[in-house]
C-alpha cells in the first residue's frame, strides 16, 4: 500500500510540475480601452478566437468576427454582445480556404469600414484534404489565406495609428520546415493525407507564420504598422475536430489534464495585440506572454523573403 501511495504522489507531483511549468500560461492584465478602434479577428466563432473577440468587445473595440460557417457565427456574436455590452460586434463571412472568398471578405471590409487598428489571424485547422484552389488544406488556411487577407487589409492599416497585425502560430514550429520544391508540385508541403500527413503539415505551415511575421516585419519598417506572432499554448479548442477516431478518444482526457481552456490560451494573442512598448519587437514571438526564441528556420531571411515571393506567386498578386 505504502508503495502505491508513493508511485501516486510521485505521479502527482510529475502532474502538478509539467502543469505549472509547461501548461499553465500567463494572464495578460491591462486596463487599455479600443473605443473607435476596429479589429478582425479570424475563425473567432469558437476556441481562443472567440475570448479574444469577447475581450476586445468589453474594452470598447468594434469587432468583426471572421467566420466561415455563418450559423455558428451569429450565435457567437449574440453571445459576445450580450456578455460584453457591446453592439459593435459584427459577422463577415470568410473562407479562408477560398482565396475567392479572402478577395470578397477584404472588398467587403473595405467598402463599409473606414478604418482598422487590429488584424487577427487567428483561425487555424490540422486537416488533411485541398483547398478551393488546389493547395493542402493546413498550408493554404494557415499561411496562404491569411497571407493574402493581411496584403489586401494593409493599406487601411497603415492609416490607423500604431495599428498591429498579429498571427497565431504555435509552439510545433520547430518541427517544420519548407520544402519549395514540394510545394511548386504538389501544392503543398506534405505529399500524403493520413494524421501523420496532416500533424507534419500543420506544423510547417506554423513555420511559414513565422516567416511570414518577420519578413512582413522587415517590409513595414518605417510604417505604424506592426506585427507580432504567438504560441497560445496547449489549448482545448476544436483544432482537432478533423483527428482520427483514435485520436478523439485520447484527446478530452488529455485536454482535461493538462490544456488550457479557450481563455487561457487567447491571453498571449491579446498580450502582442494590446501590450503598451511592443514596437521595437516587431516581427518577434511570444509565449506565456513574454518574449520567445524560435527555431533556425524561423530565424532565416532569406527563407522568409522567398516564401513571401512564393506566396505572393501562389495568391496571384505577382
Amino acid at each position: 500500500m505504502s508503495i502505491l501511495l508513493s508511485v501516486l504522489a510521485g505521479v502527482l507531483a510529475i502532474y502538478i510540475l509539467l502543469y505549472y511549468t509547461v501548461f499553465k500560461g500567463a494572464r495578460f492584465k491591462s486596463s487599455v480601452t479600443l473605443k473607435g478602434k476596429t479589429a478582425i479577428v479570424t475563425g473567432s466563432n469558437t476556441g481562443i478566437g472567440k475570448p479574444t473577440a469577447l475581450d476586445l468587445a468589453k474594452r470598447g473595440a468594434r469587432v468583426i468576427l471572421a467566420c466561415r460557417n455563418k450559423q455558428k457565427a451569429e450565435a457567437a456574436v449574440y453571445d459576445i454582445r450580450k456578455e460584453s455590452g457591446n453592439s459593435e460586434v459584427l459577422f463577415m463571412q470568410l473562407d479562408l480556404a477560398s482565396l475567392k472568398s479572402v478577395r470578397d471578405f477584404a472588398e467587403t471590409f473595405l467598402k463599409s469600414e473606414p478604418r482598422l487598428d487590429l488584424l487577427i489571424n487567428n483561425a487555424g485547422v490540422i486537416a488533411s484534404g485541398r483547398t478551393d484552389d488546389g493547395f493542402g488544406m493546413a498550408f493554404g488556411v494557415n499561411h496562404l489565406g491569411h497571407f493574402l487577407l493581411t496584403l489586401l487589409l494593409l493599406d487601411r492599416l497603415k492609416q490607423s495609428e500604431h495599428s498591429r497585425v498579429v498571427n497565431v502560430s504555435a509552439l510545433l514550429h520547430r518541427l517544420g520546415s519548407v520544402d519549395f520544391n514540394l510545394l511548386n508540385a504538389h501544392k503543398d508541403l506534405v505529399t500524403g493525407q493520413s494524421s501523420w500527413h496532416a500533424f507534419r503539415a500543420y506544423c510547417h505551415s506554423k513555420l511559414c507564420n513565422v516567416l511570414f511575421t518577420r519578413e512582413l516585419a522587415n517590409r513595414l519598417e518605417g510604417t505604424s504598422v506592426t506585427c507580432y506572432c504567438l504560441h497560445p499554448g496547449v489549448i482545448a479548442t476544436e483544432i482537432g475536430r478533423n483527428m482520427s477516431s483514435v485520436q478523439k478518444l485520447v484527446y478530452p482526457i488529455m485536454s482535461k489534464l493538462f490544456f488550457l481552456d479557450p481563455e487561457g490560451g487567447a491571453q498571449t494573442t491579446l498580450y502582442c495585440a494590446l501590450q503598451e512598448g511592443l514596437e521595437p519587437l516587431s516581427g518577434r514571438y511570444f509565449s506565456s506572454c513574454a518574449l520567445q526564441n524560435v527555431s533556425a528556420d524561423g530565424r532565416d531571411d532569406a527563407l522568409a523573403r522567398k516564401l513571401w515571393e512564393v506566396s505572393e506567386r501562389l495568391c496571384g498578386l505577382s
